[in-house]
């Protein structure tokens, strides 16, 4: 049954499909986030900050904010993260839950406001921010399991995978290889005719039927930035500033996938695949902003952040453990039984470019009682880029640019003040930056929050909660018709963290 089916599907299958832990294109896209990062107090109206001076969010956000200050600042955030995804595979539903400590913002403003007591000049002064603030959490856990047949088996897709590969490779060639080496896929040497192939490259399995399927994904790691920025402030009208980010990355994932085999028990019983992968790097980036008061309750803001210049580590292993129920394979006279295969410890350098965003905004205060403020910002996400001698990087650059585009984000928050309180509240909207999605991958955002003034300390809390969906796919089956026939896991994903900073003005 599996030999017939993959030699049909081989007919059509003309693209190589790697199948590994993740992709570059993948990656490209995880390290390219855009998302809104900060303190509580920023957190609690949306992230909304183009437009907002005098936080210690406009270090790493629009570094013109920070001709605002008058008095220097210091504050530090604390957070607390809890991700849950609901994995939904063959109409079986399952949950998952990652909790995560860790400090999102740590943050100093020296403020040097000018003493130009007749007023002449232009230049009001400026402040001096350096922050550290954890610009993304990468701590997850999903996967799922079915007491239902899959159907395909990752057996198909050796078979799709090796098409063409001469038998005198193919121990060599990755993921499929080990799956050779585990006698899960083997060559064909006889043609229709009976006539024996010298060095084949076809390849087919003697396990029938289609297997029970799970699989677990666990990752974990952060990017966070250290920055460096200036803001000037000229006749109180426009604020002017720089930054330069100095971001790292830490990435882990560990992937575990099994199948067992109930129709045919007589050759393998289950198989299991176990990838793992580390990612390092750092990259640096800089960013411009201005903010402009036409008067004195209105601002109006611009930022442009540039790509993040990445120069990355990469560290991958898999091994393969097919068991088989004593199984005789007669072409080597031998009796199958545990069959294990390991790859090297490949080791990889890359550099990446994420993509630029150019950002917006605009706020009104209400006189004394607080302010609206709304965001918006721009991100082409087709224009992240690979570099390296280790690989060839085509294939994945041609990902990025067939499978993502460009994304509209927005968010809107308002601040409210009641005597020493702040009440606070906001909504953002970040788009799809996959092109044809299957579904929608927007994410939705709410958020609020409440803070304390008491003369120059002050205690801000925020709770925000993200929702999105997302597809995952185990691997890459083609049917007749180039379409992807592998399994396909539906996620709902919810992140909600909690931020709690306390500040001091000197």
């Amino acid at each position: 049954m599996r030999i017939f089916l993959s030699a049909l599907l081989i007919t059509f299958f003309t693209v190589h499909a790697s199948f590994s832990q993740s992709g570059y294109f993948e990656d490209a896209l995880r390290f390219s986030n855009a998302m809104p990062s900060g303190n509580a107090r920023i957190m609690g109206v949306g992230g909304t900050q183009w437009s907002l001076g005098g936080d210690v969010s406009n270090i790493a956000g629009n570094p013109a904010g920070l001709g605002f200050f008058r008095t220097s600042e210091g504050s530090i955030t604390l957070g607390y993260t809890a991700r849950n995804v609901d994995a939904t595979y063959l109409g079986q539903r399952r949950s998952y839950s990652t909790p995560n400590f860790h400090l999102p913002n740590l943050s100093f403003v020296l403020a040097s406001p000018k003493r130009d007591l007749l007023g002449r000049s232009a230049f009001k002064g400026g402040s001096f921010g350096v922050s550290i603030q954890r610009i993304a959490n990468f701590n997850n856990e999903f996967g799922y399991f079915s007491d239902q047949q899959g159907e395909t088996s990752i057996i198909d897709f050796f078979i799709q995978d090796s098409f063409g590969v001469p038998e005198n490779q193919i121990q060599n060639f990755g993921l499929t290889g080990l799956a050779y080496t585990t006698y899960q896929i083997n060559p064909i040497f006889e043609d229709e005719d009976g006539n024996i192939i010298p060095n084949p490259d076809t390849y087919a399995s003697f396990v029938l039927g289609f297997p029970f399927q799970d699989e677990n994904i666990l990752q974990e790691g952060s990017a966070n930035q250290m920055t460096f920025g200036y803001g000037a402030n000229f006749n109180h009208k426009f604020f002017i500033g720089g930054s330069l980010g100095i971001r790292t990355i830490s990435f882990g994932s560990r992937k575990i996938y099994n199948e067992e085999f109930f129709d045919d028990p007589a050759t393998l019983n289950n198989s299991s695949l176990r990838e793992d992968l580390f990612i390092n790097g750092t990259g640096i980036n800089l960013s411009v902003g201005m903010i402009y008061k036409p008067i004195d309750y209105w601002n109006i803001g611009f930022n442009f952040q540039s790509p993040t210049w990445f120069s990355m580590n990469e560290e991958y292993s898999a091994s393969i453990i097919a068991n088989y129920a004593n199984y005789y394979f007669e072409p080597e006279d031998r009796v199958l039984s545990r069959e294990e295969a390991f790859t090297d410890i490949f080791l990889n350098r890359y550099n990446l470019n994420t993509p630029l965003r150019l950002g917006g905004g605009t706020t009104f205060f209400l006189g004394k009682n607080g302010f609206i403020s709304a965001d918006v910002d721009w991100v082409d996400y087709s224009n992240a880029n690979f570099r390296t001698n280790d690989f060839d990087p085509r294939p994945d650059n041609e990902a990025i640019s067939r499978l993502y585009g460009s994304t509209i984000n927005f968010r809107v928050g308002a601040e409210f003040v009641l005597n020493m309180l702040r009440l606070r509240g906001g909504y953002g909207v970040f788009g799809d930056p996959f092109v044809n999605s299957e579904i929608d991958r927007s994410v939705q955002q709410i958020s609020g929050g409440i803070g304390v003034r008491l003369g120059s300390f002050t205690i801000d809390f925020a709770l925000i909660n993200q929702q999105s969906d997302g597809l995952y796919r185990s691997y890459q089956v083609l049917d007749e018709n180039n379409n992807n026939i592998g399994p396909s896991t539906f996620l709902e994903n919810s992140l909600t963290t909690g931020f709690l900073t306390v500040g001091l003005n000197f």
